[in-house]
């Protein structure tokens, strides 16, 4: 069996749309309430966790949205940068989580659904 394709994400929070979510960060967790800056400062926390620092880039910025509910994620997917190279920066697929992050189980699920193939 051959080994999928790795991804990179550029995850974009916009930190200027007010509201809240309230999930968890992992499935079964303890739900709470998250604004934008918590949501990019977990997401970012995960990751590093996780051993993909290198695969996931957060930057505060206009998710789209714009004047509905937020907080609002975007995210651009690439193919992962392979050792000596530049990274490659037209994206392969995207996601938007506008107003749709308390459908999510966890945060986590952002990272997870978009990292595989």
């Amino acid at each position: 069996m051959t080994t999928p394709p790795r991804r990179r994400l550029v995850i974009t929070v916009c930190p200027q749309e007010p509201g809240l979510v309230v999930l968890p960060l992992t499935r079964g967790g303890r739900r709470r309430r998250l604004g934008a800056r918590a949501i990019a400062r977990h997401l970012s926390e995960m990751a590093a966790e996780r051993g993909l620092a290198d695969l996931v880039e957060l930057r505060n910025g206009c998710a789209g949205g714009c004047w509905l509910k937020g907080p609002n994620v975007s995210v651009a997917i690439y193919p992962a940068t392979p050792p000596g190279e530049r990274p490659d920066h037209v994206a392969i697929a995207w996601k938007t989580y506008v107003a749709t992050l308390a459908d999510l189980d966890a945060l986590e699920t952002i990272l997870e659904e978009n990292l595989q193939p």
